[in-house]
């Protein structure tokens, strides 16, 4: 919620205003209610628990994906032995067994927490290719990207970074044509794998790595699309490449999915995630944070635009919440990422007589013993780490409840307090599909929400704060 309201008045001052009084898109949602985001065995959670919660229906346990709370982390013998016992299935796979189409869209590496949770059974996030992956003991669990590959190549559409756990170690990257950015040590190249595997179902499939290429593809001629754009995670939406060469911002890649997924008459479910502000957060870079968050509401746009509320249920929401907070008794209008004004700085000066910045850290990389005076230091620079009160190398994550925003079918189930769990099974539920395939009266439902007769599509935008160790 902090992230929310420090982007809000980010973008209303950019924009010329006070920024107190900017209004997001999907606060114009008209269901709004909050998620409790602890998982089975942690009090404040880690990304991969949090979206196996938020896409798979059940709480789990720290640094597990896509596996029920009977898989401690890194247990590969336990999942082994309970096979598929121990697997959760998310509402992507759900949608694909009942005919939708489907995509990911994140600014993380795909095989990130988020976005693996849709896909992928891990006993640890971190396994990402097989060089991640201790070969003695834990051999028999399958990595990250080699499950989206080779159990997953019916997701239509797959767009964000991480393409060196894609390609061998020794084979140059694309871009830089470097040798030794890549990670796989199997020789195998899954791009080329994912590519024969589309070949086989005679449909129109297109890999790119750079945005000419991206944009280059027309939605209304392709039926697959994979798009890595970076050997690790996109770029923060400050730095980005606008070039050819470079990258597409979440907006365009969510436009693009959309419209591909779009054609199925049947509905689709895309999971489109801003997951880059999370890593922000932890390095206390709050301005890189809030341009991210900005692009993510231009993301959440996009979708409004492209679809019906009468047929498409959008829900905004994040996987847990920062120590970021707004502070100080600032004036309204005071700078975002500026200093406590000298009004308020006088009504409670600091002990240490140095002035501070309005937005700050709990704990993280921005701690610094004396204090830094900041008088004369452009806080409001890129690359500036607001200050932290417990030095940390990476600031953590924090356990209050975040936002759900929802509109359209069903969204009405959103309100008061739930556990984070819930946004899956109302998704479930609202679509008809997974525990609720064979429950659901789509005429009766229609009618609630004063909706057509249209196939449901459902848009999962999640602000999702995510937890790195990369």
């Amino acid at each position: 919620m902090s992230t929310i309201n420090a982007a809000r008045i980010y973008k209303g001052q950019k924009l010329g205003n006070t920024g107190e009084e900017t209004i997001l898109e999907y606060e114009t949602f008209p269901n709004v209610a909050l998620s409790k985001v602890y998982g089975s065995d942690s009090q404040v959670p880690e990304s991969a628990q949090t979206a196996t919660a938020l896409l798979c229906g059940e709480k789990t346990n720290f640094n597990v994906v896509g596996l029920k709370d009977s898989v401690g982390a890194s247990n590969c013998s336990a999942y082994i032995r309970l096979g598929q016992e121990a697997e959760v299935k998310s509402i992507i796979r759900h949608a694909i067994e009942q005919g939708k189409s489907t995509g990911i869209v994140t600014t993380t590496r795909v095989t990130h927490a988020t976005p693996a949770a849709t896909y992928a059974h891990s006993p640890h996030r971190d396994w990402e290719s097989d060089a991640d992956i201790n070969a003695t003991l834990n051999g028999d669990c399958m990595d990250i990207a080699q499950q989206l590959i080779n159990s997953n190549h019916d997701i239509q559409v797959v767009l964000g970074g991480g393409r060196r756990a894609f390609l061998p170690v020794t084979e140059p990257d694309p871009k830089s044509n470097l040798r030794g950015v890549n990670l796989r040590l199997d020789g195998r190249n899954l791009v080329q794998r994912w590519e024969l595997l589309q070949q086989g179902k005679n449909k129109k499939y297109k890999y790119v790595w750079r945005k000419q290429d991206f944009d280059a593809v027309d939605p209304n001629d392709t039926d697959y699309l994979l798009g890595l754009f970076s050997p690790s995670h996109m770029q923060y939406e400050l730095e980005r490449d606008t070039s050819g060469d470079g990258e597409p911002s979440l907006t365009e890649m969510t436009d693009k999915a959309i419209k591909i997924l779009s054609r199925n008459k049947k509905g689709f479910v895309l999971m489109v995630e801003g997951g880059r502000i999370d890593h922000a957060h932890h390095d206390t870079t709050a301005k890189k944070a809030l341009v991210d968050a900005v692009q993510f509401e231009e993301a959440v746009k996009m979708a409004v635009t492209l679809t019906n509320k009468d047929d498409t249920l959008v829900v905004v929401t994040a996987d847990h919440s920062h120590p970021f907070s707004l502070t100080g008794y600032t004036n309204r209008g005071n700078p975002i990422l500026g200093l406590v004004d000298p009004e308020s700085f006088e009504l409670q000066p600091t002990l240490d007589d140095l002035p501070y910045t309005s937005l700050l850290y709990a704990n993280g990389p921005g701690y610094t013993t004396p204090r830094q005076n900041l008088t004369g230091i452009r806080t409001d620079a890129n690359n500036y780490m607001q200050q932290s009160a417990v030095p940390l190398d990476s600031e953590t994550h924090s356990g209050e409840d975040v936002g759900i925003y929802a509109m359209g079918p069903m969204s009405h189930l959103f309100h008061g307090v739930h556990e984070q769990h819930y946004v899956a099974h109302v998704i479930q539920y609202a679509a008809c599909i997974g525990e609720y395939a064979n429950e659901c009266d789509k005429d009766a439902r229609m009618s609630i929400s004063a909706a057509p007769t249209y196939s449901f599509s459902y848009v999962i935008l999640t602000v999702c704060l995510l937890f790195s160790y990369s």
